[in-house]
C-alpha cells in the first residue's frame, strides 16, 4: 500500500493553533449558555480587577474549564459565570499610588473626582486578567461577564443590606477591630496575617497607690501604657494575692487604676502581672468588660497618639512614642529590665502594616444566626467539600464565628445605604429619594440627611456573586436554570473569607444552597515545594510557560521592584542558572495537562517542569500519531461502521481498551480526580495506542500483499479509537484535540463534523466492544516482550540485535496461542524467529519465567563477557565513589546542622538512587558470572 502525505503538517505549532481556533470558538457563540434544563452551572472565583493571572489561577481554572468542556460535550447546557471583583482596597492603593506619582492624594481630588479616576483606570488597565484567561483556553460565557460593581450586582448588595438590617441581622455599633493605620480602614480577622516576630518584653514598675515595693509589669507593647486602665494578675497567683483590689499609679500619668484578678493572665508569662488597656487589645477588652473598666482610646487614626495622653506624647508616632515612653521611665527609674521576646505580629494582608486594636463606630452582620443553617447544610450532605477533610475546618470556624465587621473606611466600593438626619437617626434604603421620602415622614418636614461614607468588605458583594449574577433579586430564566450552580473550585485560603459566607448568604436569600459540591484546591509550590514568591525568585508565570520568555525579559521580570540590590543579584544569578536559555514554549495544552496531572487532592502541589517537558513531548506524540493515521487512511477505503470486517485480535484489543478508558475517564471526572483522568488518558494514548497498535498495524497496512478487507478493518480501527480518545482527551487538551479532530473526523463518517469538537458528542461505552479474551490475549504478547527488553537491557545486548527465542510452555499452548502471536511478538521484541524448547535449555542462556512459557535467550557470540563484565564493575566503582561522597557529607555534623533540610533532603534522595543502581548493577554482573560459569 501507497503512502500519502496527510494535511497535517509535519511539527505541531502550538501558539498558532491556539489563537486561531480560541478566536474561532469565541466569536461562533461555543461558549454562550442558554438558561434551560439540563443544566450546569460554575462560578468562576472573581479575580480582582487589579490581578493578573499566576500559577494558581492555572490550576484552578484548568479544572474548572475541563468540567465545563464536559459537560457541555455531555449535551448539558453550560455556564461558567466569569467577571471580576472590584477589590476595593487593593484597586484604591493602585489608583492612588497614580495620584501619588503625581503628587496629589484622593483628598486633593474629592470623592466624586477620585471614583470617576478609578472608573477610568478600570476601563483602560483594569481586567488584564480575564483576557489572560483567554490564553488558557478558558471556554466561560464571556456575554455574560459580570464586575461587582455593576448597576444590577450593585441592586443585589443594596437589597441585601436594606433586608438584613430591617431584620436586625446589621447592625452599627462601637467596637474593637483590626485598624489599618496605612489604609485608614477596619480590616476584617481574615484580612490579618499574624507572624512570629523578634521583639522585646519590657519590665515596668508600677507603684503602689498605698506606698510599698512597685508593682512589676511586663508588656511587650510599653506605648499603650497610657490607655491603661487596669494591672491584672492570676486569681491564685500567691505572690499577688495580697495586692488585689489595692490601686497602682499610671507611670507618666499619674491615675490611679485598680489591681484585678483574671483567669486569663498566665502566671509564667514575664512577671505574672500583666496591664489591661481595653480600648488597645482584644484580649483586655473583654477583660475589661468583665471587671467594666474605662475604654481610653489614645490613638489617631493615623495611628499616632491623641489629645487624651499628657501633652509631651500628643501627635508621635506609635513607635516614636514607644521610645521616648521607655527612655522617660527609665530616667524615672521605672523600667526595670528589658528582655528579647519573640512575639506574633498582625499585619495588614494589603499594606503590610502592623494594624492596631481600635476603638471604633462600624457597620457588622450578626452571623451567628446565618450560619446554623449554613452548618446543617454540610451536615446533612446538601453541601459537599472535595477533599472531605475540609468540611472540620469548616465546622471548626462556623461553630466559633463571630460577627463581621463589613464596614471599610475607603472611597472605591459599594457605599452603605444608610443616611443620618441632624439627630443620628439612621434611614437605610435603597436609594437617597427613599430615604429623604422616610425622613419626611420621620421629622415631619423636609430635612438634610448625610449618607454614610464607608463602604462595605469587598467580600460582601462576593458573597452574593452565585445569585447575584445569575439576575437576583429578579426571578429571571438564568436563576431558574442555573441556580443551585453545581461545583465551587476554589482555594482554602478563601474558605472562610467567601465559601462560607456564600454559603449563609446563598441559603438566607434564596432558600438553597449555591453550590453543591465545594472543591478545594491545595496550593502550587515550585518543584522543591517551596511556596512561589518574588522574594524567593521562584514564581512561574503561566504565560511564559505557553508562549516562551528569552532569559534576559525573565530575568528583567523577576527582579524588578525589588529594594535590596543584593536580593536581586542572588535571584539574577539563580535565574540565569536554571534557565541559561530562558523558558521555552510548551503550549497551553502541555501546562493544563500537566496542572491536570497534578490535582491530587492534596494541600501542596509541586509544579514541575520536567514534568510538563514530558507533556509537551506528548503533545508532539499525539501530533506524529495523527499524522500516521491520516497518511494510512486519506484518500482510502476506511469503511462505514465497526460491523461486518474481519478484525485482528489487536483491533479486538484497542477498541475493549478504549471503552476501559472511557469508563476510567468516566468515574475520575465523578469523582473529581483529574489526575486519574490525565494518568488514564496518558497510558491509553502513549502506551497503549502508540507504542503497542500503531506497531502493530504496519504489517497489515504496509504488505503488499495483505488482505484489503483487514486492512480496511485496521483502518476503521484506528480512525474510530483516534477520534473517540480525541474527544476524551479534549476537555484537559482543548487546542491539540481541536485541529486534530477537524482533520481525522471527516474520515470516519460517523459523527457529524462541522462546528466544533466540543460540540460533539462525550464518548460513551460500548459493552460490545468489551473483549476480555482479546485483552488477556495481548496481554501476555506484552509480557513476552516486556521479558525480551529486560533480558537486553540486563545483558547490554544493543536493542536492535536480533535475536532467537527459545520457548518451553505447554505444547498446545505453544501452538494454538503463541504460534498465532507471533506476528505481534517478534517484531517488537526484535527476534528473528522462536523456537518451541524441547528438553533442557542450553547452557549459557538469558531466562525469563512467565506464568505460561518460560523465555531463554541463548548469549553465546551475543555478549562478550569479558567486556561487559569490565564495564559493569567500572561503573560500580564510579558509584562507590559516588556513595563515599554523599556519605561523608551526611556523617559530617557542620553539614547538618548548617544546610537547609531541603539541601539535606536531597542528599538523603542521592544516597537512595546510587545505592540502588548500584545494586541492580551488581546484579547484573552477578548473573553474567553465573552464565559464565554455567557455559
Amino acid at each position: 500500500m501507497s503512502m500519502t502525505e496527510p494535511s497535517l503538517p509535519k511539527a505541531y505549532d502550538p501558539v498558532g493553533v491556539e489563537r486561531r481556533w480560541y478566536a474561532q470558538w469565541e466569536s461562533s457563540g461555543y461558549f454562550a449558555a442558554q438558561p434551560a434544563r439540563p443544566a450546569y452551572c460554575i462560578m468562576i472565583p472573581p479575580p480582582n480587577v487589579t490581578g493578573t493571572l499566576h500559577m494558581g489561577h492555572a490550576f484552578q481554572d484548568t479544572l474548572m474549564d475541563a468540567l465545563i468542556r464536559q459537560r457541555r460535550m455531555r449535551g448539558e447546557h453550560t455556564l461558567w459565570q466569569t467577571g471580576t471583583d472590584h477589590a476595593g482596597i487593593a484597586t484604591q492603593m493602585v489608583v492612588e499610588r497614580q495620584l501619588a506619582n503625581e503628587g496629589k492624594t484622593r483628598q486633593d481630588l474629592g470623592r466624586d473626582a477620585f471614583l470617576e479616576r478609578v472608573w477610568q483606570w478600570k476601563a483602560q488597565s483594569g481586567g488584564t486578567i480575564v483576557h489572560q484567561l483567554r490564553r488558557l483556553g478558558a471556554s466561560c460565557d464571556w456575554t455574560r461577564e459580570a464586575f461587582t460593581m455593576d448597576a444590577h450586582l450593585s441592586r443585589a448588595v443594596r437589597e441585601v443590606f436594606v433586608r438584613l438590617y430591617g431584620e436586625g441581622l446589621i447592625y452599627r455599633g462601637t467596637r474593637l477591630v483590626n485598624w489599618d493605620p496605612v489604609l485608614h480602614t477596619a480590616v476584617s480577622d481574615l484580612e490579618v496575617v499574624s507572624e512570629e516576630e523578634e521583639g522585646f518584653l519590657w519590665h515596668l514598675r508600677y507603684p503602689l497607690a498605698d506606698g510599698g515595693a512597685p508593682l512589676i509589669v511586663a508588656t511587650t507593647r510599653p506605648e499603650t501604657l497610657l490607655g491603661d486602665t487596669a494591672v491584672a494578675v492570676h486569681p491564685d497567683d500567691e505572690r499577688y494575692q495580697h495586692l488585689i483590689g489595692r490601686e497602682v499609679i499610671l507611670p507618666l500619668v499619674g491615675r490611679h487604676i485598680p489591681v484585678i484578678a483574671d483567669e486569663s493572665v498566665k502566671p509564667d508569662f514575664g512577671s505574672g502581672c500583666v496591664k489591661i488597656t481595653p480600648a488597645h487589645d482584644f484580649n483586655d477588652h473583654e477583660v475589661g468588660k468583665r471587671h467594666q473598666l474605662p475604654q481610653i482610646n489614645i490613638f489617631t487614626a493615623h495611628a499616632t497618639l491623641n489629645d487624651t495622653v499628657p501633652l509631651p506624647y500628643r501627635g508621635l508616632d506609635r513607635y516614636v512614642a514607644r521610645q521616648r515612653i521607655v527612655a522617660d521611665l527609665e530616667a524615672q527609674g521605672l523600667l526595670d529590665k528589658v528582655v528579647p521576646h519573640r512575639l506574633m505580629i498582625p499585619r495588614g494582608d494589603r499594606s503590610k502594616a502592623v494594624v492596631e486594636p481600635f476603638l471604633t463606630d462600624q457597620w457588622f452582620v450578626r452571623v451567628a444566626p446565618l450560619a446554623e443553617e449554613a452548618i446543617r447544610v454540610v451536615e446533612d450532605g446538601r453541601v459537599s467539600f472535595v477533599p472531605e477533610s475540609w468540611q472540620k475546618t469548616y465546622f471548626e470556624w462556623m461553630h466559633h464565628i463571630q460577627d463581621w465587621c463589613i464596614s471599610r473606611q475607603i472611597w472605591w466600593g459599594h457605599r452603605i445605604p444608610a443616611w443620618y438626619g441632624p439627630d443620628g437617626h439612621i434611614f437605610v434604603c435603597h436609594d437617597a429619594e427613599t430615604a429623604q421620602q422616610q425622613a419626611r415622614n420621620h421629622y415631619g418636614r423636609e430635612t438634610v440627611l448625610t449618607q454614610d461614607p464607608d463602604v462595605l468588605d469587598t467580600w460582601f458583594s462576593s458573597a452574593l456573586w452565585p445569585f447575584s449574577t445569575l439576575g437576583w433579586p429578579d426571578q429571571t430564566p438564568e436563576l431558574t436554570a442555573f441556580y443551585p450552580t453545581d461545583v465551587l473550585v476554589t482555594g482554602f485560603d478563601i474558605l472562610f473569607f467567601w465559601v462560607a459566607r456564600m454559603i449563609m448568604m446563598g441559603l438566607k436569600f434564596t432558600g438553597q444552597v449555591p453550590f453543591r459540591t465545594v472543591y478545594i484546591t491545595g496550593l502550587v509550590r515550585d518543584g522543591e515545594g517551596h511556596k512561589m514568591s518574588k522574594s524567593k525568585g521562584n514564581v512561574l508565570d503561566p504565560l511564559d510557560l505557553i508562549d516562551g520568555i528569552d532569559l534576559e525579559s525573565l530575568v528583567q521580570k523577576r527582579t524588578r521592584d525589588l529594594l535590596q540590590p543584593q536580593l536581586a543579584a542572588r535571584i539574577e544569578a539563580a535565574t540565569r542558572k536554571e534557565f541559561p536559555q530562558g523558558i521555552p514554549a510548551f503550549g497551553t495544552d502541555a501546562l493544563r495537562f500537566t496542572m491536570a496531572s497534578l490535582a491530587t487532592q492534596g494541600r501542596d502541589i509541586k509544579f514541575d517542569l520536567g514534568r510538563m517537558e514530558g507533556y509537551r513531548n506528548f503533545c508532539n506524540k499525539l501530533w506524529n500519531a495523527a499524522r500516521f493515521v491520516l497518511m494510512n487512511t486519506e484518500g482510502q477505503a476506511c469503511g462505514q461502521t465497526l460491523q461486518g470486517l474481519p478484525y485482528t485480535v489487536a483491533d479486538h484489543w484497542i477498541l475493549s481498551r478504549l471503552q476501559r478508558t472511557i469508563l476510567g475517564v468516566d468515574g475520575a471526572f465523578a469523582k473529581y480526580r483529574f489526575d486519574e483522568a490525565a494518568t488514564t488518558l496518558y497510558h491509553f494514548l502513549w502506551g497503549d495506542f502508540c507504542d503497542w497498535y500503531l506497531e502493530w498495524v504496519k504489517p497489515i497496512l504496509y504488505n503488499p500483499e495483505g488482505r484489503e478487507e483487514e486492512q480496511v478493518a485496521t483502518r476503521r480501527t484506528m480512525l474510530q479509537v483516534l477520534e473517540t480518545a480525541l474527544r476524551l482527551l479534549h476537555p484537559l487538551m482543548p487546542f491539540i484535540t481541536e485541529e486534530l479532530w477537524q482533520k481525522v473526523v471527516p474520515w470516519t463518517r460517523t459523527i457529524q463534523s462541522e462546528g466544533s469538537i466540543m460540540q460533539a458528542p462525550w464518548p460513551q461505552v460500548e459493552e460490545n466492544l468489551l473483549d476480555p479474551q482479546a485483552e488477556e490475549r495481548i496481554h501476555f504478547v506484552q509480557e513476552v516482550v516486556g521479558a525480551v527488553r529486560t533480558m537486553r537491557s540486563e545483558m547490554g545486548i544493543p536493542p536492535g540485535q536480533k535475536l532467537t527465542l527459545l520457548v518451553a510452555g505447554d505444547a498446545d499452548f505453544l501452538r494454538e496461542v503463541f504460534a498465532r502471536l507471533q506476528g505481534m511478538i517478534l517484531p517488537l521484541a526484535r527476534l528473528s524467529g522462536w523456537q518451541p524448547l524441547l528438553g533442557e535449555a542450553p547452557t549459557g542462556c538469558a531466562t525469563a519465567v512467565l506464568p505460561q512459557v518460560s523465555l531463554f535467550i541463548p548469549l553465546q557470540g551475543v555478549i562478550d563477557w569479558e567486556a561487559e563484565s569490565a564495564r559493569l564493575l567500572k561503573e560500580i566503582t564510579r558509584l562507590d565513589s559516588e556513595l563515599e561522597r554523599v556519605r561523608g557529607k551526611l556523617a559530617n555534623p557542620a553539614f547538618l546542622a548548617h544546610a537547609k533540610a531541603d539541601v539535606v533532603q536531597k542528599e538523603q534522595q542521592k544516597e537512595r538512587e546510587f545505592q540502588e543502581k548500584r545494586q541492580g548493577i551488581h546484579e547484573a554482573w552477578q548473573r553474567i558470572q553465573a552464565i559464565r560459569r554455567a557455559s
